[in-house]
């Protein structure tokens, strides 16, 4: 990690003591634990190799990769699309089963999803409200989005903004999360 980054930035919404919903958060799960306590859940057979998670502080999200068909004279892309609403049909009890389970365990919903190929779907995930007191200059940025046929709302330009960042922040948010594993690693070897 660079010295001349800091997480997050002064003046960052985020830094110092935690605020509003923080205090009501399920605690940090461990994503190692997690990943292992999945592996042994999941059927055997279900997915061609380990599961992608992502889990956040309101929800998990489980996406396997399922066998590609053969699509014969078939168009290949639908053979796909085929293979992954089969899985999501037949699975949906046991999925159900596991997502309680799961929510049981760790304080929050599970999400499902699939890829066949280069054809992936996320069946169902939460649309969580935030909120945020955000100064004028920065509901301006957002008022400017609405005023440009960006977004319809301040809302959805908040959602444009949030996944712009995320598409061109890779490196910094991979940087920050593997920080804070770090972080959780050494005090999971702390004192009790």
């Amino acid at each position: 990690m660079h010295a001349h980054h800091r997480f997050p930035p002064e003046g960052f919404p985020g830094r110092g003591r935690a605020r509003g919903r923080a205090a009501d958060a399920p605690p940090p799960v461990d994503r190692a634990e997690v990943a292992g306590w999945f592996a042994g859940r999941l059927p055997d057979g279900w997915f061609t190799g380990p599961v992608e998670l992502t889990v956040d502080r309101d929800e998990i999200t489980v996406v396997g990769a399922v066998p590609e068909p053969d699509a014969g004279d078939g168009d290949p892309t639908a053979a796909r699309a085929g293979r992954i609403a089969r899985f999501r049909e037949q699975t949906r009890g046991q999925r159900m089963e596991i997502a309680d389970a799961a929510q049981a365990r760790y304080g929050r919903s599970v999400a499902w999803g699939a890829s066949c190929g280069d054809v992936r779907e996320v069946f169902t995930t939460l649309s969580v409200p935030v909120m945020t007191r955000l100064r004028q200059s920065e509901r301006l940025v957002l008022d400017t989005l609405v005023d440009a046929g960006v977004a319809r709302s301040r809302s959805e330009a908040l959602v444009w903004a949030v996944r712009l960042v995320g598409e061109h922040t890779d490196e910094w948010l991979t940087e920050l999360r593997e920080a804070m594993a770090h972080v959780e690693e050494v005090r999971a070897r702390g004192p009790r």
